[in-house]
């Protein structure tokens, strides 16, 4: 157990735990491997476990009644996700869906109830995580509303990790872009072409290089 326990000491949520405490955490943990595109979890399923990122990426996303979907955020190692459910006991409150082959850690809720509980750095760490959630979805709301689509995929673009020479690893879709852009494939394909007319970034089939980033910026009013 030795290996999930290093995952847990990784987290910014369980990072402060004392040893023993991660090392009996780890033991009631369980590993599960998920395919690309499969569902981890939906929304309205039981949030019943805390679920750390080991390895790929998910997504988390909502849907609209007719199959529309909007990705909320993407996250890669050492993430973790469910921290609403481990607060308040309530249900998934999103769908989330591997975008690559993943390897995740499941934790029992009431577990880590307990260590945020006895632990004031990890209660305090459970609070700074639902508050940056929170942020993050309001800001989305904002853009939402008053950002036009080219400024929302400026953001996206902005968003994505990129390595030292500006591509941006690992790539996404042009139907993963346009639904964290909240637009179609097509539209999201026009804004690209836009930027790529001015020179701030570079098309290469599903690689993207960002060459001004500074440019993006001052466009989406970031």
């Amino acid at each position: 157990m030795a290996d999930v326990t290093d995952v847990l000491r990784q987290t910014d949520l369980l990072g402060s735990v004392p040893d023993a405490d991660l090392e009996a955490l780890a033991q009631a943990s369980r590993v599960r491997t998920f395919r690309r595109g499969q569902l981890v979890c939906g929304t309205g399923d039981p949030g019943d476990t805390l679920i750390v990122v080991i390895s790929g990426r998910v997504k988390i996303m909502v849907r609209s009644a007719d199959g529309g979907e909007l990705m909320l955020a993407a996250i890669g190692p050492g993430g973790t996700l469910g921290e609403v459910s481990i607060a308040d006991g309530g249900p998934r409150s999103a769908d989330v869906e591997a975008l690559e082959d993943s390897q995740l850690l499941l934790v029992p809720r009431e577990r880590v109830q307990r260590i945020c509980e006895r632990v004031p750095s990890a209660g305090q760490a459970l609070a700074r995580s639902i508050a940056a959630t929170l942020r993050r979805l309001t800001d989305a709301t904002g853009d939402l509303v008053f950002l036009d689509l080219p400024r929302r995929v400026a953001k996206v673009l902005l968003s994505q990790p990129r390595d030292a020479d500006g591509v941006i690893r690992p790539a996404l879709t042009q139907a993963q872009f346009a639904n964290q852009a909240a637009g179609t494939r097509q539209s999201v394909n026009a804004a690209m072409r836009g930027f790529e007319r001015r020179g701030w970034i570079v098309v290469d089939g599903r690689t993207v290089t960002v060459l001004q980033p500074e440019s993006l910026a001052r466009f989406a009013g970031a």
